[in-house]
């Protein structure tokens, strides 16, 4: 199963969101992949605790090596990188990711990450994609290569503005590259229950009958520490009640039918 977290504006934790469910799901026995398309490398840091700017192997010598002729192409599995997590593994982003971008573009290499991640899951129960804060080459990518698509909300009315376009643009691709991409879910983040606005705002995206997830995810100052440390929640701190979140979301994910 391959899933894709995507949201084209920033700061709604998309980076939060797809190491702590990947991070449940090695720590459930699935091989888990990761996969880092923000050039920012946020969940890269999150998942390896060191900065990859140094890196050699990362995902923009992955893409870079499609720009030119090589006899012999390095296989996808060398850009992968082990965690300090059982199960889990990284093919890390890197800030020439964006340097690449254009080229690629021109030279339409839109569906290289889905064959690469179509090859890669034979090797992996789970693989999770995070992409940058925007819509573009790689965003799309991601959406082509995907199975299922998770959207992260954080419950302010400019979050629900752009949420409408965001779904127009997850549609085009489906009609356009990826029929078989599916909306898994909307995933409420950073809820506070006492505030009447966000229960507001999630009660009238029900209404309106979107794929609201029926598993919210509480604001909480452990994020910070777990982005600190480089330790996703269920290794550092497995009985709060954040990570009893995420597990349950992720029980949700993974409910038969």
């Amino acid at each position: 199963m391959r899933r894709v977290v995507f949201n084209q504006k920033g700061g709604v934790g998309k980076s939060t969101i797809t190491c702590n469910l990947a991070a449940i799901a090695a720590a459930r026995g699935q091989n888990t992949l990761v996969v880092d398309l923000d050039p920012q490398g946020n969940t890269s840091q999150y998942l390896l605790g060191e900065d990859t700017e140094a890196m050699e192997d990362t995902l923009a010598g992955f893409f870079d090596q499609m720009l030119s002729f090589r006899l012999y192409p390095r296989d996808s599995t060398e850009f992968i990188h082990e965690t300090p997590y059982e199960n889990l593994a990284v093919m890390p982003a890197h800030r020439e990711l964006g340097e690449l971008m254009g080229k690629l573009e021109s030279r339409y290499k839109i569906y290289k990450l889905r064959e690469a991640l179509a090859k890669l899951g034979a090797h992996y129960d789970s693989i999770w994609i995070d992409t940058p804060p925007a819509l573009n080459f790689y965003t799309r990518s991601a959406l082509i290569a995907a199975d299922r698509c998770l959207i992260p909300f954080d419950c302010d009315d400019f979050s629900r503005r752009a949420l409408y376009e965001l779904l127009f643009n997850v549609r085009e691709i489906q009609e356009d590259h990826n029929a078989d991409l599916d909306v898994e879910g909307i995933i409420v983040n950073q809820f506070q229950a006492r505030a009447s606005l966000p229960r507001q705002v999630v009660d009238e995206l029900v209404a309106e009958e979107l794929p609201v997830l029926d598993a919210y995810l509480s604001a909480s100052v452990k994020v910070r520490e777990s982005h600190q440390q480089a330790r996703p929640l269920v290794h550092l701190a497995p009985r709060h009640k954040l990570t009893g979140e995420f597990e349950a979301l992720f029980d949700l994910l993974h409910r038969p039918g």
